[in-house]
């Protein structure tokens, strides 16, 4: 499929083993600036592992990863977090004896510019540089609808509202790519619809209503989503790439996926 969108990070023949298990097996993708691409495919595809290669969780065996043209392949999730990726998780990783707003809070230490001492004493422009921060946060609270539950420690939220705080907390790290792993795995049809929503609105930018907070006002053109929820999927997704026994076996727009007989053929030969 042919197009003229700037490439953000490039995928290169990449494998990935563990043991005697071929979790990826030379995959190629491309994944372009301004579109939110969709990675699907059966249980056991390899979607997560190739997530957790691409923000440094893993160390493929073979292959290479290029994000904005600087080789990125076996880099630490840390130095990937501060180049700008993202991301949310299957399984939910928050800290759960915290609130809702100091989860999200957690996230800026990396943009502080002031060192431990200096934050310690909270004083001067260490404490200047916190309310910008905190103001950072309530917007971004505001933009999820998370204001009721603010205070609240997220361990005695509903799943769906960790869900939530979790994507709050990747966009706080304002990214230039964000990765979502099954962002609406467990959550009723409002809830998923409310997530499309949220997903739809921080691709687009919201403009003049969070002028003080770039990711919010500019967008993050650049989302990287996996899920099995076929209709959102579709309904969402600019491109798809489908994984099948960690290979890849197809890449095209909704329409051409949703025709393609290998495609088809995946998902019934596993049950999907």
């Amino acid at each position: 499929m042919e197009t003229d969108k700037p490439v953000k990070i490039r995928i290169d023949n990449l494998s990935l083993d563990f043991g005697g298990v071929r979790a990826l097996d030379q995959v190629s993708m491309d994944i372009r600036d301004n579109e939110i691409l969709a990675i699907i495919g059966p249980n056991g595809a390899g979607k997560t592992a190739l997530l957790n290669c691409i923000n440094g969780f893993y160390k493929p065996q073979s292959g290479e990863i290029h994000f904005d043209g600087q080789r990125i392949t076996r880099m630490r999730p840390d130095k990937l977090a501060k180049l700008g990726i993202a991301r949310t998780f299957q399984n939910i990783e928050l800290y759960t004896g915290l609130s809702t707003q100091d989860n999200i809070m957690a996230a800026r230490h990396m943009l502080m510019k002031q060192n431990f001492i200096a934050g310690a004493l909270y004083f001067g422009w260490a404490r200047k540089e916190e309310i910008e921060h905190r103001k950072t946060v309530e917007e971004i609270i505001d933009f999820l609808e998370l204001g009721p539950i603010r205070r609240k420690i997220v361990h005695i939220l509903s799943y769906g509202m960790r869900k939530r705080v979790e994507l709050g907390r990747a966009l706080a790290l304002e990214p230039t790519v964000l990765l979502l792993d099954e962002p609406m795995a467990g959550m009723n049809l409002e809830e998923k619809e409310d997530i499309a929503r949220f997903i739809i609105d921080v691709f687009e930018g919201q403009g003049a209503t969070y002028p003080d907070t770039p990711v919010l006002r500019d967008g993050i053109h650049c989302i990287v989503l996996v899920e099995h929820d076929m209709g959102v999927v579709m309904d969402i997704a600019d491109r798809i790439i489908v994984l099948d026994f960690g290979r890849k076996i197809a890449e095209g727009t909704p329409d051409e996926i949703k025709t393609n007989p290998e495609v088809i053929r995946a998902y019934l030969g596993q049950g999907a």
